[in-house]
């Protein structure tokens, strides 16, 4: 196990990354609410795979360049890493923002890095019938209302913080506009785009999400060349936190079927 190394992708972007296990390799993406989100998703996945998870730059004080303004932008510094260190058969699993930067991955990776997909309440396209709800102009008890099936267990009131941990939340939201506020959590051309990605995506949705509804998963999914939607019972925005056997059940099977190397197959 690498906990919390360090590798540089450009002179000026070291890329902070944990990684635990053996096997196929996977690369994890958090999203907004930064690594901790997919940590329990990374602790499972390694026990079959070589995890590799990231904090995004700009996360939990972190260095982020100034010219890093887009998904665009890491997302390319993600595909150079892999490309750097050789890797193929790579399955790409992003939560919420970290599903938008791997669906920006796979219609970049010319070289055939990826060869699996796995998006998780994904942000990053425009559905006209089915807008992202603002999550910015959203106070803490309606940010859990809204990304949550069950809020009154996951709300956490802001005012009962340590002065640290709101700082770092409130840095994380920082980042998260500059790199994704404008325009709004999505990349007006990658819907477009998606239908050339042949690789297989798995769109995993949870069914009480408010902030990109289950309808805005299907039409996601529905773009791909090769897209499949499994709605979860009972989870919001993060299944994985909410319903965490139910969502990596599904990823074991994907991860098993996407593989170039067919080991454990099904």
């Amino acid at each position: 196990m690498l906990p919390d190394h360090t590798s540089a992708v450009y002179s000026d972007l070291p890329l902070t990354l944990s990684e635990a296990g053996a096997g196929r390799p996977v690369l994890i993406l958090h999203g907004g609410g930064g690594p901790a989100t997919v940590a329990g998703l990374a602790g499972h996945l390694s026990r079959s795979a070589h995890t590799i998870t990231p904090v995004h730059p700009g996360w939990d004080g972190t260095h982020r360049p100034d010219w890093l303004t887009g998904i665009d932008g890491l997302a390319l510094s993600y595909l150079r890493h892999l490309h750097d260190r050789d890797l193929d058969d790579v399955l790409v699993v992003g939560s919420s923002l970290g599903g938008w930067i791997a669906a920006e991955m796979a219609v970049r990776d010319t070289a055939g890095i990826i060869t699996g997909l796995v998006l998780i309440d994904a942000v990053g396209v425009n559905v006209e019938a089915e807008p992202i709800t603002d999550f910015f102009a959203l106070d803490a008890r309606g940010a859990a209302e809204h990304s949550w099936h069950d809020p009154d267990r996951y709300f956490v009131d802001p005012a009962g913080l340590p002065s640290a941990e709101l700082a770092r939340r409130q840095a994380n939201m920082a980042t998260m506009r500059t790199l994704a506020g404008d325009p709004y959590m999505h990349d007006p051309e990658l819907l477009g785009r998606l239908g050339r990605v042949q690789v297989p995506a798995l769109l995993l949705w949870g069914e009480s999400d408010r902030i990109v509804t289950p309808a805005y998963g299907a039409a996601y999914a529905d773009a791909f060349a090769d897209g499949a939607l499994q709605v979860i019972p009972e989870a919001g925005h993060l299944p994985q936190i909410e319903q965490p056997d139910a969502t990596t059940a599904l990823i074991d099977v994907h991860l098993r079927r996407t593989s170039t190397r067919h080991i454990g197959a099904e």
